[in-house]
């Protein structure tokens, strides 16, 4: 009967990684176990990509196999499946993920895990856990090798459609997309809808040669995303070239950019290029480019306008062929009024702007992130086991974050040195506990959130009114926060851009 599952879901077409779930379960009940996990090796890591049975957190982690003998040995043995006894001293590397005793060592257990292959190369692995010893005896190693093929069947189904969509979206046909696993440090972790619609509209600009403009609160991780756009456009294979704004002197920020000659000033001893020269053919992105002094602007502005760019000192403008990605935590429109940063600049780097959401707007996310970053301290710390207790997902699911996923990452790496200092032992299962978190309270979700613009009085008005009221500040906030974009403001409020447009006009603000 699950064989029947399987085979029909192949027929139908599904939502991204939505075909491996169902999968993931399917096989669970199928083998009648505790926990079935689905893992892609990217690069030098396994990535879990669906998991029945395991806490939500384990999707975030990535598990490197020289240090999880069970992986390592179920990836590289001649015998397939690999079963691993009650007897097995070697660890598991779900010690403490398993969703029924989340935070529990495991008891005596069996494990079965098999390697998978796509086009004869090794594409990952999948892993069998059960609480019963003896379940997975020869009857069921037999029965794993007869669904091999309808497994790597629904893997190769499901990369299919997520190539084709990609490829649609960013309408690249003679370029295959750049391989994400080659580098950890290029990973954006989630899986809520806000990351999903980002990335989905991320990959459809980046093969344009429009300028970009990412905008979010510190901490959301912008030279990520921007790096994604970099490595998802026709210039992958050219530079990238990074630029802190911020950290840039005014005394040496024109030099830094644009590069000077000898003797163009005091120290300028040799001839030096700058970052436009050392972005030419690939990608510029400037951070933080709010900070930049307005002196610079105009030369920043000239150099957009005309592809051209003149050294400090020199007589004669260079022409230079970069794209250019900025980002910014400040609101660049106030910014502008203020006369702190040049209105034609900003038109010319917001041709095409880009809302991040901030962390708390990502729903479980910052759980995935979560176990990311628990997996990274487990490692660093040589701890067998380091998780999450119930308690302190909730925290972390309460919890405001101002910080974003930057702050999210250091509250993990200091709570980890803590419950490594509190337990004085690398064995067993480090648990973190809320109070280790050290979260502070005033950035808690409240029980409640009332409406925006919601008061409450002694005299009740009607609720046409009160509703007019509050979808007149939403989409006059979604203009403002998307600078006056009308288009990005239907996406940020989730609307139809014609429908955003009537209801407007009816409110009175067109």
């Amino acid at each position: 009967m699950y064989d029947e599952f399987l085979v029909a879901d192949l027929a139908v077409r599904l939502p991204d990684l939505a075909r491996l779930e169902r999968l993931v379960k399917t096989l669970k009940a199928s083998f009648n176990c505790g926990a079935v996990a689905l893992l892609k090796m990217e690069g030098e890591v396994l990535k879990p990509m669906a998991v029945s049975g395991l806490v939500q957190e384990a999707l975030g982690r990535r598990f490197l196999p020289a240090q999880h003998p069970r992986l390592a040995a179920i990836l590289t043995s001649e015998q397939q499946p690999v079963c691993f006894e009650h007897s097995s001293a070697l660890p598991d590397p779900y010690d403490g993920l398993l969703d029924q005793l989340a935070g529990a060592p495991l008891p005596v257990h069996d494990c079965m895990g098999m390697r998978l292959e796509q086009e004869g190369k090794t594409w990952g692995l999948i892993t069998f856990d059960t609480l019963i010893p003896g379940t997975f005896d020869e009857s069921s190693r037999a029965s794993l090798r007869q669904h091999k093929l309808l497994i790597e069947a629904a893997i190769r189904t499901t990369t299919l459609e997520m190539e084709n969509r990609s490829l649609l979206q960013s309408r690249i046909n003679a370029v295959s997309l750049p391989d994400e696993g080659k580098g950890e440090e290029t990973e954006i972790i989630g899986r809520s809808q806000a990351l999903v619609q980002l990335l989905d509209e991320l990959d459809t600009v980046a093969d344009s040669e429009l300028p970009v403009l990412l905008l979010g609160e510190t901490g959301v991780g912008k030279e990520l995303f921007a790096r994604r756009v970099h490595l998802h456009s026709r210039r992958r294979n050219q530079p990238l070239i990074h630029v802190n704004c911020a950290a840039l002197p005014e005394s040496l920020a024109e030099s830094e950019l644009f590069g000077h000659v000898k003797g163009a000033f005091s120290g300028a001893h040799t001839e030096r290029a700058g970052k436009f020269e050392a972005a030419n053919g690939g990608t510029l992105f400037l951070d933080e480019v709010g900070e930049l002094p307005l002196a610079v602007q105009a030369k920043l502005l000239r150099a957009l306008q005309n592809g051209e760019i003149q050294r400090l000192g020199a007589d004669k403008p260079r022409k230079v062929d970069v794209r250019i990605i900025a980002a910014t935590n400040r609101q660049l429109k106030e910014t502008v009024k203020n006369g702190d940063f040049r209105a034609d600049l900003y038109h010319r780097l917001s041709v095409y702007p880009v809302p991040i959401p901030p962390l708390r707007e990502r729903g479980n996310d910052v759980l995935l992130l979560a176990g990311h970053f628990l997996e990274q301290n487990r490692a660093r710390l040589g701890l067998r086991s380091l998780r999450l207790s119930a308690e302190a997902e909730q925290a972390l699911l309460d919890y405001q974050w101002p910080g974003n996923v930057r702050e999210l990452e250091h509250v993990i790496s200091r709570a980890a040195i803590k419950c490594l200092g509190r337990n004085g032992q690398k064995e067993g299962i480090s648990t973190l506990v809320p109070e280790l978190l050290d979260l502070e309270v005033a950035q808690r979700r409240p029980a409640a959130v009332p409406l925006v613009g919601v008061t409450m009085s002694a005299s009740v008005q009607p609720m046409k009114k009160l509703l007019e009221q509050t979808q007149r500040r939403a989409i006059q906030a979604a203009l403002e926060e998307c600078g006056q974009n009308w288009a990005q403001a239907a996406k940020l409020l989730e609307l139809d851009s014609s429908n955003l447009h009537k209801l407007a006009k009816r409110l009175g603000i067109k």
